[in-house]
């Protein structure tokens, strides 16, 4: 079982959680450039101050997913709390808006099996092709991907696990593409993977 139980969810150093949330009725939480990037603004500096590193990220129109590890003493779980009641009330002063923004409470949960790290990342960073929004994970510049392939510097990666874990970016862009390709993943990884499905 990758993921432990929500109900006995705890928060500590050194281990990865999976963050990911959704807008009320599906609807848009994100409607331009702006707005993705006063979230990863906020992500980059509540990261420094909580000490956690970002593995993989995504911004999608309705929702979001991120990959993160708790290398602190602070709860990993405060970074969406911090990023998102923020955005929200931007986002209610920018678009006149009242009323809950988000689905529910962010969903967290801790990435107990290594082995389902990998998989977990090409997921994330295979979502706006699964939803239809680009032909390419690349052009999708809102996630964490460009990193990942070598394509852009951006400081939203940890680049020592993505050598460790895929060394040369055309390896991992290689299994990005196969995954989109196929969906043929082992049994285990494709059952953990559904139960993402946002």
């Amino acid at each position: 079982m990758p993921y432990a139980r929500r109900d006995i969810l705890t928060w500590q150093p050194g281990t990865y959680y999976h963050i990911y949330n959704r807008g009320a009725r599906g609807l848009s939480i994100f409607h331009e450039a702006e707005n993705y990037l006063f979230v990863l603004r906020r992500i980059k500096q509540y990261c420094r101050d909580f000490h956690l590193t970002v593995i993989a990220y995504c911004l999608m129109p309705n929702h979001y997913h991120l990959l993160v590890r708790q290398d602190g003493e602070t709860p990993a779980g405060m970074l969406p709390q911090r990023v998102f009641n923020s955005y929200t009330k931007a986002y209610n002063k920018r678009y006149n808006h009242s009323g809950t923004l988000f689905e529910h409470r962010y969903q967290a949960k801790p990435v107990t099996d290594e082995t389902y790290l990998l998989h977990l990342c090409r997921y994330i960073h295979a979502n706006p092709v699964k939803d239809g929004l680009v032909a390419d994970p690349g052009q999708w510049l809102y996630s964490n991907y460009l990193e990942w392939v070598g394509e852009r510097g951006g400081t939203l990666v940890d680049r020592a696990f993505v050598q460790a874990w895929v060394g040369h970016p055309t390896t991992y862009r290689e299994m990005v593409m196969d995954y989109l390709r196929s969906r043929q993943l082992p049994e285990p990884v494709r059952w953990f993977l559904e139960e993402l499905e946002v």
